[in-house]
């Protein structure tokens, strides 16, 4: 599996939003800085907590012209009862059968039992500037998502 790494060009794919919309990475690109996170699963208590953090930041993140996408392996439905349940205002994808998480490389965690969390800070032209990857640390991909989306700004 080829591995997304700083410096690279994302992968365009194409995928449903939890309102059931499709949504191309393409149509942002050019326009937007994007963060985009993947995450293990809907409303497991470190996912929650990391999109709250994305959730209660993304004014923020909107003033520094960037886009907040969250993807993971659920439903369309189960990122709509995940979305309205938390109030969270940004973009949720579902990456049934892990498409695009491959695409992008991302591991799984030290078991193999979980996807793993991985944000991308991408800037307008498509280029990773940067890469955290941490299971454990949930709440500080969204610090960290930050401080290079104010640099990009």
């Amino acid at each position: 599996m080829k591995k997304v790494e700083t410096g690279n060009i994302i992968p365009s794919f194409t995928l449903t939003d939890q309102d059931g919309n499709s949504f191309s990475i393409d149509s942002v690109l050019g326009r937007k800085n994007l963060v985009i996170y993947f995450y293990p699963k809907d409303d497991s208590p470190g996912c929650t907590a990391e999109a709250c953090s994305f959730r209660d930041k993304y004014e923020v993140f909107k003033e520094s012209d960037a886009l907040v996408i969250g993807i993971s392996g659920q439903s369309v439905e189960s990122h709509r009862k995940f979305a309205d349940k938390h109030h969270l205002d940004y973009i949720l994808l579902s990456d049934a059968g892990n498409r695009v998480r491959q695409l992008f490389g991302v591991p799984s965690n030290m078991f193999g039992l979980l996807p793993g969390r991985v944000t991308y800070i991408v800037d307008k032209t498509g280029k990773v500037v940067f890469i955290f990857n941490s299971q454990v640390k949930a709440e500080k991909h969204v610090d960290e998502a930050l401080r290079i989306i104010k640099g990009l700004a």
